[in-house]
């Protein structure tokens, strides 16, 4: 196996939400050490994240540019963790310099801006992952190898829902809880779609392997920040005859993180809750109703050594579905530069993140023009 990558981040710091998540995952296994970063433009927060994290000063940077230069030959891949709106420039750099990229969901907060680093990535080949988290939880990955075994039959309909409460709670003081400021503005894609809905549109494409055709979609705003979209509910018709049912909210009082996925086959459904992220359900066409952890009989997938940190009984959760990511992130990464080859199941880049921004445009046009619309092809 390949020594430690060693990373480097840009964004991340400790004003963060995902900096500490990225830092904690990606070294979990021993995959990667993080070594170096501009984790912020103002000084004192890149010092204090360094500080934080034992990196030393010299290599805590407050200018992207002079880190990406100077830093070029001693650092295996660059992470990206700038909001969404503020991927591009990183990107596109770090490409351009031919470092390896693993690049925070969503990719990019429109369709222009991904197909102008899917120019990049073509120009220099480079490599560019994406980071969509909740799919390293090892009993989805259990799902999907059922599925794909024929055990749920053909799959009739999906639906997802990830309801949050974040825009309608009130903090302990009884004031409204304000996210972070970039969070508060609309581009053609809503914020919440760049949030949570890319989520939804990769867990239903990670479990069946179907593309969205069609859809119609409602939005609108039902929290405490009227200028911006923090509900949507879709229908989408998918190849295949697949329906699908999805449903997410930053408006949605009493769940902190609802997201629920339920899946329909000709023989069976079964049905997975990031609550309880250790189960499935399975339900068969005789009635049977089966609870299936990661040390069931019949399971394939969740039982392997790399996701038994520890024995069954004894949760694992969401950090340790982001090592799950990192791991086949390493593996990419190390098949890459052995032979070219791409990559893991698992792991997922332009293309897919492009599909997704292109459906979750849809469904704003969709609920702007109150009618059902067409879902593009990729480019």
């Amino acid at each position: 196996m390949h020594d430690s990558f060693k990373l480097g981040f840009i964004g991340g710091g400790i004003n963060s939400a995902v900096g500490d998540t990225h830092f904690i995952a990606s070294q979990m296994d021993g995959r990667f050490k993080v070594v170096a970063g501009c984790f912020s433009r103002h000084a004192d927060i890149n010092l204090q994240t360094g500080q934080k994290w034992h990196i030393s000063a010299e290599r805590c940077y407050s200018d992207m540019g002079r880190f990406l230069e100077e830093e070029k030959d001693r650092l295996d891949a660059i992470v990206v963790l700038t909001p969404t709106p503020a991927h591009v420039e990183p990107v596109v750099a770090a490409l351009e310099l031919d470092y390896p990229v693993i690049c925070e969901k969503a990719l990019a907060a429109s369709v222009a801006d991904a197909r102008r680093i899917a120019e990049a990535q073509r120009e220099h080949q480079g490599f560019l992952a994406v980071t969509y988290n909740y799919t390293g939880y090892p009993m989805l990955r259990e799902l999907r190898h059922w599925i794909n075994q024929g055990r749920l039959g053909r799959l009739e309909q999906i639906h997802i829902e990830m309801p949050q409460e974040g825009f309608a709670r009130r903090s302990r003081d009884g004031n409204p809880m304000v996210p972070q400021q970039w969070r508060l503005m609309d581009g053609h894609i809503p914020t919440i779609s760049l949030d949570l809905g890319v989520h939804l549109h990769h867990i239903i494409a990670f479990l069946s392997g179907e593309k969205p055709i069609e859809l119609i979609a409602v939005q609108s705003s039902r929290g405490r920040f009227r200028q911006v979209i923090d509900n949507t509910i879709c229908i989408a018709r998918y190849s295949n005859g697949l329906e699908c049912g999805i449903w997410f909210s930053k408006a949605a009082l009493g769940y902190r993180n609802g997201l629920k996925v339920r899946v329909f086959g000709e023989r069976g459904s079964a049905e997975w809750r990031q609550i309880t992220p250790e189960n499935f359900f399975y339900y068969d066409d005789k009635g049977r109703q089966s609870i299936i952890d990661r040390t069931h009989v019949d399971v394939s997938i969740s039982c392997l050594p790399r996701y038994n940190r520890f024995k069954a009984g004894h949760p694992a959760g969401f950090i340790e579905a982001f090592a799950n990511l990192y791991w086949d992130i390493a593996d990419a990464i190390a098949t890459t530069q052995q032979n070219g080859a791409r990559w893991s199941g698992y792991v997922y880049g332009v293309p897919h993140a492009t599909e997704g921004l292109i459906m979750l445009q849809a469904m704003a046009r969709s609920s702007h023009e109150n009618k059902w619309v067409n879902v593009e092809r990729p480019k």
